[in-house]
C-alpha cells in the first residue's frame, strides 16, 4: 500500500513506478514497526532518466515516529564480486508516524527533473537495472554478499534487492527497475 504524501507524488509522478510482490522470508513477514525500503531509484542522471539523482525512500508505517539517529542505507550492486564493498550513506533525524524520508543518491549528467530536498544526501551511484539496498542498524559496512548472509546479519532492518541482484529478500529480486522506473513496495 502506498501512502501519499507530496513528496512520493512528485516522485511517482516523476519515476514509472513499478510494483512487486515478492515473498518474504519469515524474519521480514511481520509488519514492521520501523522504518522500511518504500522505493528505490538508481537511474537519475542516466540518459533517457527524467530525474537527475538516485534516490532511496523509507517510509514508517508505525504509530510513533522512527529514529534514524546510528542507522544507515548501504548499496551492493546486483553481482557483487569478491572485492565488491557495500557503500554507507549515515541517516539522521526521525521518520514521522506515516511519514517518508528521502535519501538523495549520485547526481548524473542526464535528466532534466531535481528530487524534492532530500531527508539526508549520499555519494551513491547506485545502477538503474540491478543493485541491493539495504537499510541497516549501525554505519559499519554489511559485508555479506549472498541473500541467506544477509538475511542471518541482525543488522539488517529491511532489504530490497532488484533487477538480477543475487542479494535479495524472498524467492527473487524485484523486477522492472530502469532509468525511468523505480521499484516501490
Amino acid at each position: 500500500m502506498r501512502i501519499s504524501t507530496p513528496r512520493s507524488v512528485l516522485l511517482a509522478g516523476a519515476v514509472a513506478v513499478t510494483l512487486s510482490a515478492t515473498a518474504l522470508p519469515a524474519a521480514f513477514a511481520a509488519p514492521s514497526s520501523s522504518a522500511v525500503i518504500s522505493e528505490v531509484y538508481g537511474g537519475g542522471g542516466n540518459s533517457g532518466a527524467t530525474l537527475t539523482r538516485d534516490f532511496v525512500e523509507l517510509a514508517n508505517a508505525g504509530s510513533g515516529a522512527y529514529d534514524l539517529s546510528g542507522l544507515s542505507v548501504q548499496y551492493l550492486p546486483g553481482a557483487p564480486s569478491a572485492g565488491s564493498q557495500w557503500q554507507v550513506t549515515p541517516l539522521t533525524g526521525a521518520v514521522a508516524p506515516g511519514g517518508r524520508y528521502l535519501v538523495a543518491q549520485a547526481e548524473g549528467a542526464g535528466g532534466t527533473v531535481a528530487l524534492p530536498a532530500p531527508d539526508a544526501t549520499g555519494k551513491v551511484a547506485m545502477a538503474a537495472g540491478s543493485g541491493t539496498v539495504a537499510l541497516v542498524s549501525g554505519t559499519t559496512p554489511l559485508t555479506c554478499r549472498t541473500a541467506a548472509d544477509c538475511a542471518a546479519d541482525a543488522r539488517v532492518v529491511d532489504l530490497v534487492g532488484y533487477g538480477t541482484a543475487v542479494v535479495r529478500e524472498g524467492s527473487g529480486p524485484a523486477k522492472g527497475a530502469s532509468a525511468t522506473a523505480s521499484v516501490a513496495r
